[in-house]
């Protein structure tokens, strides 16, 4: 029997190290936040298998890349959808929440992402250029990703990284949606300087791009964010949907918009957990 305030743990680390951006301060902020509507915990990933089965929903915020865990990751996962527990963001994302092959995946496809490969017979499926971006599959937080020159590329191609082409960007734009909704974009005025944002003035084309992946991927709780850069034509490339724990860069933000979107992010986790809490 659930108690009138639904009990969610909410997992994050709190010690994790991101390069320009304190991970700890946004969590702390959303944690005193959500106290107003429900009892709640904090753990680190580490513990969220042995501490789970407790509470009425698990929030996976700040929790940092997977790959410093993966074992305990896996382990998680299992044990959600083995029990049904409540997982917010729900476990059906289909995109980095997956791991990278769905940049492979609408890159073959022929939607608006940087083009991307695998393996080294699909090098000729890219646009010719002098440097080339080469990820791991599984990476996060740009871990392990490398820059190499033309001529480097093709011994690089094992199947387990990812093949993009250097492009000469204007400015990377993030998209933040709570559910399906647009809630504010940030972006990189200068893109040397990655991590320092300011508000964006998103048009109808831009929201119609980035819908278009929220749309893809179905997810419909949560929150999402869908990076994008603007390409030498005009146009924009995705760089990755995050939809497993992104950062939310809360502190760029005009404060009306940070509340705006505190206020959505706390309707959409009551819904959540009230929907699924109450008898049919």
């Amino acid at each position: 029997m659930s108690a009138a305030r639904p009990r969610l743990l909410y997992v994050t680390d709190l010690a994790y190290q991101a390069r320009g951006r304190r991970y700890c301060d946004e969590d702390i902020h959303l944690a005193a936040r959500l106290r107003e509507r429900f009892d709640l915990a904090l753990c680190h990933p580490r513990d969220a298998v042995a501490l789970m089965d407790g509470f009425d929903a698990v929030v996976v915020r700040n929790s940092g890349p997977v790959l410093g865990y993966r074992s305990e990751y896996e382990a998680f996962r299992a044990r959600a959808l083995a029990t049904g527990a409540l997982v917010y963001n729900p476990l059906t994302g289909k995109a980095d929440m997956a791991g990278k092959q769905y940049l492979l995946d609408l890159s073959a496809a022929g939607f608006p992402v940087i083009p991307t490969v695998g393996r080294a017979e699909d090098l000729h499926l890219l646009p010719a250029a002098d440097a080339y971006v080469v990820k791991p599959r599984l990476g996060a937080d740009s871990l392990g990703m490398r820059i190499v020159p033309a001529g480097q590329v093709a011994p690089l191609a094992t199947g387990d990284v990812l093949i993009q082409p250097c492009v000469d960007f204007a400015y990377e734009v993030s998209f933040y949606f709570v559910d399906d909704d647009f809630q504010y974009a940030l972006y990189t005025p200068d893109p040397e300087r990655r991590w320092e944002l300011e508000p964006y003035a998103a048009t109808a084309a831009d929201l119609e791009f980035a819908r278009r992946f929220v749309d893809w991927n179905d997810l419909g709780s949560g929150i999402q964010r869908v990076d994008a850069c603007r390409a030498p034509d005009g146009g924009l490339l995705l760089v990755e949907l995050e939809d497993l724990n992104p950062y939310l860069s809360l502190e760029a933000l005009p404060e009306e918009a940070a509340e705006a979107f505190v206020t959505a992010f706390t309707a959409s986790l009551s819904r959540f957990v009230q929907g699924a809490l109450s008898p049919a």
